[in-house]
């Protein structure tokens, strides 16, 4: 027995180190993630007080009748056990079918569709605007002197500390109000992405900007970096062929969390800017207790954040190869 659980180990440890073996133990990993967010979130709807029989009919102000009611919660299967109705969800979602929401009879599936495309659009844009910003920041303040080093590190860590709907409010004053550069309601042109983008990059960027650099500090006095300027090699690609590689690593493996809190601060920047996505389309099924809507718009948010995992387990791979040749 204890060379069969050590062969299994071995055996998993060299699946998880190929490129195949990865994306089976994700996808084994996802399939897991899967089941307890839409278990908890199922129950966790069920105990906001209300009753989604009345979203169904108008909400808790439409007056209906107890006959009306009866009938609602006999069609949608609410008048079964909360544990049956969960079984029937589980079901559905096995085969792909999100339901229909109780509050815009549709189904959610062709719903979020419609709703995806803006909130992928404003996380990947405030992704790589934080990337950048990170970068600059980084590179800046380990190359600047001390007062750069630290002005650098204040904004880094000011930065990291914003809460996206205080930073909002600061830039629609700051660019709608006093400038008049920008709406301070998202549009359909590229002017109405700006404060969004920004609203979330900027506290991102200052986390990641620590992290890269104290990681391209250690970077510059490696033994790596030290054969290279033996070699001759000027200070420029020193910078940015060897240790800003291996600076942004950390950063890399970091991507795949803050994508997740890109959408979950989606949830605010949408409400605040007017923007349609599913962090909006999420808020409103809360509040009126749209349960297959909830469900379905945490698993496709649970659905993206392990995609991004993979990529960004994918890309420390081509960015380090050391993970390659392991």
């Amino acid at each position: 027995m204890p060379d069969a659980a050590a062969q299994a180990r071995s055996t998993l440890r060299a699946l998880r180190r190929s490129v195949p073996g990865l994306i089976l133990v994700r996808l084994v990993g996802a399939g897991f993630v899967l089941w307890m967010v839409a278990t908890l979130t199922f129950f966790a709807v069920r105990l906001i007080p209300g009753d989604p029989a009345e979203a169904i009919l108008g909400g808790p102000g439409s007056q209906t009748s107890p006959a009306a009611l009866a009938a609602v919660r006999a069609e949608y299967g609410l008048d079964l056990p909360v544990f049956t109705q969960y079984l029937a969800q589980l079901g559905r979602l096995v085969t792909g079918d999100l339901g229909r929401s109780y509050a815009l009879n549709q189904d959610v599936a062709p719903l979020l569709a419609g709703q995806l495309g803006g909130t992928l659009l404003l996380a990947v844009l405030a992704l790589a605007v934080a990337w950048l910003l990170a970068l600059v920041l980084a590179t800046w303040s380990t190359r600047g002197g001390r007062f750069a080093w630290f002005l650098g590190s204040g904004l880094e860590i000011v930065s990291a500390a914003l809460p996206h709907f205080w930073l909002a409010t600061a830039l629609i004053v700051l660019f709608s109000v006093w400038l008049g550069w920008l709406p301070p309601v998202s549009t359909a042109g590229p002017a109405g992405l700006v404060l969004p983008v920004l609203t979330l990059a900027v506290p991102l960027a200052g986390f990641l900007g620590q992290i890269m650099r104290e990681s391209l500090l250690a970077a510059l006095e490696s033994p790596f970096v030290l054969s290279a300027r033996a070699r001759g090699e000027g200070e420029r690609g020193i910078r940015w062929v060897h240790a800003l590689r291996h600076a942004a690593l950390p950063a890399i493996s970091l991507s795949g969390w803050a994508f997740g809190s890109l959408i979950s601060g989606a949830v605010v920047v949408e409400t605040i800017f007017a923007r349609p996505g599913l962090g909006r389309t999420l808020l409103n099924a809360v509040t009126v207790r749209d349960v297959p809507v909830v469900v379905g718009t945490v698993l496709v948010v649970a659905l993206g954040y392990i995609l991004m995992t993979l990529l960004t387990d994918l890309a420390q791979r081509l960015a380090d190869p050391r993970l390659r040749t392991r």
